[in-house]
């Protein structure tokens, strides 16, 4: 669905991915879930496929994981909504992490930063976790493709947990499953 919105409606836009910024510890994948609500629940500009596709798009192409957040601007409204959503997620968290970092920088080793550190952690993995549940509950709601997609989860976590091989090769081999029709 790409249409055009109102300046006002443009500008919620702008304003929702701009407070989700400051939300997205470990990465704007990591706030996929209330994007989902937003874009999809909510206020209905985009459908469930459209946005699992976006989100698969952005994956398979080469660079940052936030290249999802201007396709589904696009799909929402053009250029203009592209625009509005990778703005919105993207400046405070820049402004934020310069302004944390040259801080954190100078204090490494004091109580507090290394307390913040440690705390920033499980925060990101159970964000991570929630992203992923999302995108893998089309396949494990489809009787037929339920088992495949729980044996290439299970296999994906296991590789990721006993090597250091790149995600992209674990990205590509679950690509040509689904490609070959096993998925």
């Amino acid at each position: 669905m790409l249409s055009t919105l109102p300046a006002a409606e443009l500008l919620d836009l702008f304003l929702r991915f701009l407070t989700l910024s400051l939300l997205s510890i470990g990465g704007a994948m990591s706030t996929a879930p209330e994007m989902h609500r937003y874009l999809v629940v909510e206020r209905g500009w985009l459908g469930e496929a459209d946005f699992t596709t976006a989100i698969a798009l952005a994956q398979a192409a080469p660079g940052p994981n936030v290249l999802f957040v201007p396709v589904l601007g696009f799909q929402v409204a053009g250029l203009a909504g592209a625009a509005a959503a990778l703005l919105g997620i993207l400046l405070p968290s820049t402004l934020l992490s310069l302004g944390v970092s040259r801080w954190g920088a100078t204090r490494r080793d004091t109580p507090l930063v290394r307390a913040f550190t440690a705390g920033l952690a499980p925060v990101t993995v159970g964000l991570t976790f929630a992203t992923g549940w999302l995108l893998a509950l089309p396949f494990l709601a489809n009787p037929a493709q339920r088992a495949g997609a729980l044996l290439l989860i299970a296999l994906t976590a296991a590789v990721t947990l006993k090597t250091k091989l790149a995600p992209m090769w674990m990205i590509a081999v679950g690509a040509t499953l689904g490609a070959a029709g096993f998925m």
